[in-house]
C-alpha cells in the first residue's frame, strides 16, 4: 500500500534522558523483622492513579517510537540540491515502511521500473502516478514492500540526470 502525505508528524524524542544510578551499597537488617511470632514480614504495593497514568503514557509513547523505527526515510534530492536518492541504494526488511521526503531540487516523484522488480509484482500499484510530483519541501510518498527482492526505481523528470535508486527488500 503506498500514500502520497504532505501532513508532518511530530514523535517524542527521549534523546538527552539520562539514567541516574545509585552506586552505593544499602544494607538491611533483619532485626527489625525479628519478632516472637515465625510470620513474614508482609509487603504491599501503592500506586496512585498518576504514576498509573505515567506509566501508561510512557509504554504509549515507547509503542509509537517502536513503531517508526520500523521506517526507512529516503530524501529526494540532496542537501545541497543534487538530483539525487539519499542514500540511493539501500535495504529494508519485508514489510518495513519506506518514506520517500521531498528535500531540495523539487518537483520529484517515485516510480519503480516495472523491469527491474520482483515478478508478481504491480509497478503501478508501488508507484506514484507518473503524473503526479512532491512539490514542496517535506511532502513524502509512503510505501510499503512485502515481496522479497530487487527493486530499481527513479525520479521521471530527473531521471536523465541520474535520479535513480536501487533497493533490497529481505
Amino acid at each position: 500500500m503506498a500514500s502520497v502525505t504532505s501532513a508532518t508528524v511530530a514523535f517524542p524524542c527521549f534523546t538527552g534522558l539520562k539514567l541516574v544510578v545509585n552506586s552505593k551499597p544499602t544494607t538491611v537488617s533483619t532485626a527489625a523483622f525479628k519478632s516472637s511470632s515465625t510470620s513474614a514480614p508482609k509487603l504491599s504495593v501503592k500506586s496512585s492513579l498518576k504514576d498509573f497514568s505515567v506509566m501508561a503514557v510512557a509504554a504509549a509513547a515507547s509503542i509509537a517510537l517502536a513503531g517508526n523505527a520500523m521506517a526507512i526515510e529516503i530524501l529526494l534530492g540532496s542537501d545541497d540540491g543534487g538530483l539525487v536518492f539519499v542514500p540511493s541504494e539501500f535495504t529494508v526488511a519485508k514489510g518495513e515502511k519506506i518514506v520517500f521526503k521531498n528535500n531540495a531540487g523539487y518537483p520529484h516523484n517515485v516510480v519503480f521500473d516495472e523491469d527491474e522488480i520482483p515478478s508478481g509484482v504491480d509497478a503501478s500499484k508501488i508507484s506514484m502516478d507518473e503524473q503526479a510530483l512532491l512539490n514542496g519541501a517535506g511532502e513524502t510518498y509512503e510505501v510499503t514492500l512485502t515481496e522479497p527482492g530487487s527493486y530499481g526505481f527513479y525520479c521521471v523528470p530527473h531521471q536523465g540526470a541520474g535520479m535513480v535508486g536501487k533497493l533490497t527488500v529481505n
